[in-house]
């Protein structure tokens, strides 16, 4: 008889294997340059802790719509679903930090107000709540893009250069050294003749 022992790391490993490590190395093996890896991540993050659940995806496609080719799309999808959890976490602060800047009343996360809510009761409150939360986000977004991007483009940096599996041609081997002049053949070519 063969027994099986089931551990709960080896699911969640494979899991995280197949839906993060996996395409994270795709993505750094394309060679895509650090720069509009950090930009792309850093705009995933940013987005991707939007204080209303489910809206975080619509946002990264308008976001891709608007930054077309300086963004790169599988890298702001993949942060965005990565960022999730932290979204859920960080829904509490931003209303807070919205309730703060406003000097608006707290409001206060109870049972009670579970009941209230679905009773419909409590619907200007609320209301009031998202505006602060999206007042919140709205004041640390640019802070939170900027710091990630700062943080992220020598991360990116490194990873590419470790992972990438593109090999520079011979065009850019020779753009890259400062001894030779590039030219073209055709203008050699000319040189020749003229002389």
């Amino acid at each position: 008889m063969v027994t099986r022992s089931f551990c709960f790391g080896t699911g969640l490993a494979s899991w995280f294997r197949g839906r993060i490590a996996g395409p994270l190395l795709q993505i750094l093996r394309k060679g895509t340059e650090p720069k509009k890896l950090a930009f792309s991540a850093s705009l995933g993050i940013t987005l991707g802790v939007f204080p209303i659940c489910g809206v975080t995806m619509f946002l990264c496609g308008i976001a891709l719509a608007l930054f077309g080719s300086r963004c790169h799309a599988p890298t702001v999808m993949l942060v965005n679903f990565i960022t999730t959890p932290v979204e859920i976490s960080l829904v509490v602060p931003f209303l807070r930090f919205g309730e703060f800047i406003t000097g608006g009343p707290k409001f206060h996360l109870t049972s009670d107000a579970l009941k209230k809510f679905l009773t419909g009761q409590a619907s200007r409150d609320i209301l009031y709540s998202i505006c602060h939360a999206l007042l919140g986000w709205v004041v640390a977004a640019p802070i939170l893009f900027g710091a990630m991007y700062i943080a992220l483009v020598p991360c990116f940096t490194i990873l590419t250069q470790r992972f990438s599996t593109t090999v520079p041609s011979k065009s850019e081997k020779m753009s890259s050294s400062p001894k030779k002049p590039v030219t073209s053949p055709f203008e050699v070519k000319l040189k020749i003749r003229d002389v």
